[in-house]
Order: structure tokens, then C-alpha cells, then sequence
């Protein structure tokens, strides 16, 4: 039996460690390497050419796991990246499986959960964590309440205080298509303020305003919660 080789990408040695320990309680699953960034996970890709990475998002200074995401899908468009995270809200699944994921589990994950996910990645089958492919299940329902990828995007980046010159520049489109989007934005989510205190019923998202963190972003096709504090 030719096992399915698994490269592991997370910041955290003890999350790798425990995952590898895990894995390796299975003899179909053998991890062939490990990597603490985005840029790193990219070399050993080129390496080791794993059947699955298993990629974390969020990786401190450096390439995100979005990003590495993307470029790991561009060069290879048939290669499996399961993403591994404590994050669940909208905007970090829509930019992951916007960016090429295969499946988004969270670190709560049973252990065979996780074994099914693997297995089935390299099948070609997308696997969601419960939570996840329940919240995608009621924006499914309700189309209207959910952002597109560069509603999210744009909302993500917002949380970095970014002003919509800022963000015009970041996503190369102009301050104007930023303002549409995030009215856009604003109209499907009139519950939520924003950072500067503007207070919920329809306000439409506009220059200068500053959304709290992800933790409260609704966003496209998706699916999501909120996480634990940093245990990425």
C-alpha cells in the first residue's frame, strides 16, 4: 500500500509535533516534512512534491497561508492543501478557498476527521470541519446576506486600518470601486458597526471607517465561527 505523504505547515512546533504523532498512528499516512512559513512550505513542496499539504493561515511575519495557497495552486493546480486553523471566520474561509484550498478543518477536529479529510483531498473531495460546512449550509440558504471574495478581502483588509486610498492601492482598483464594494458590504451586514463607533442599521461602510477584527465578518459562500485566541 503506497502511503499518502502529507507536508505539515504551521508556526508552531507543538502543533506540527502533535500532528505528525497523530498521523503517523495510521499507516497510509506518512508526513514528509515540516514547515514553520509560507515561504518555506513553497521549498519543500518543490522538494518533497507531497500528495496533501497541510496548511495553517495565519504564520506571523512573512507569507500568510493564503498566500502561499495561491502560489502553491499556481504552480501546480492539481496539488491537495487541506487548510489546518483555529480560524474560522467568513473572510478566512472565503480567501481560502477563493486562493485553491481543498478542505478547511479546525484544530478541534476529531482525529478521524481529520484522517477522512486527508484521505479524501488526495480523491479530489472537498471536507469541511461540522461547523464550517454548517454555516456554508445557511449562507447557501440565504444568498443575500453573503459577501463576495473581494467584499471579503476588502473587509479583511480593512481591519488593518487601512483607508480606501490605501486599499484602492493594495487591490490595484480604484477608490471608488472600493467604496461601491463596501457599501455593498455594509447593506448585507446592517447589524455590525465599525471601529469608529458608527453604530449598526444600514450604515454603509465608507472612507475612514475601521471594522473590529474578522471575528465578527460575514462574508461569502462560507462558513464560519471564531476561534480560539492565537492558537492558530
Amino acid at each position: 500500500m503506497t502511503a499518502i505523504t502529507v507536508l505539515l505547515v504551521d508556526d508552531h512546533l507543538v502543533v506540527r509535533s502533535g500532528l505528525r504523532a497523530l498521523l503517523g498512528t495510521q499507516p497510509d499516512l506518512e508526513v514528509v516534512a515540516e514547515a514553520a512559513s509560507g515561504e518555506e512550505a513553497l521549498e519543500l513542496v518543490e522538494q518533497h512534491s507531497p500528495a496533501v499539504v497541510v496548511m495553517d493561515l495565519a504564520m506571523g511575519a512573512g507569507m500568510d497561508g493564503i498566500e502561499a495557497i495561491r502560489q502553491l495552486r499556481q504552480r501546480n493546480s492539481r496539488q491537495a492543501i487541506l487548510v489546518f486553523t483555529t480560524y474560522d471566520s467568513d473572510a478566512d474561509i472565503v480567501r481560502a478557498v477563493d486562493a485553491g484550498a481543498m478542505g478547511y478543518l479546525l484544530k478541534d477536529a476529531a482525529p478521524d476527521e481529520i484522517f477522512a479529510a486527508l484521505r479524501g483531498a488526495v480523491q479530489g473531495k472537498s471536507v469541511m470541519s461540522a461547523p464550517v460546512a454548517s454555516r456554508l449550509f445557511q449562507q447557501l440558504r440565504n444568498p443575500d446576506e453573503v459577501l463576495t471574495p473581494r467584499e471579503a478581502e476588502l473587509l479583511s483588509l480593512l481591519t488593518e486600518g487601512l483607508s480606501n486610498r490605501e486599499l484602492g492601492r493594495r487591490l490595484f482598483i480604484s477608490e471608488a470601486t472600493v467604496k461601491t464594494h463596501l457599501a455593498q458590504a455594509g447593506r448585507r451586514d446592517p447589524g455590525r458597526g465599525d471601529r469608529d463607533g458608527h453604530p449598526p442599521g444600514g450604515h454603509a461602510l465608507t472612507s475612514g471607517d475601521r471594522l473590529c477584527p474578522p471575528m465578527s465578518m460575514p462574508h461569502r459562500r462560507s462558513h464560519a465561527r471564531h476561534d480560539h485566541p492565537r492558537s492558530r
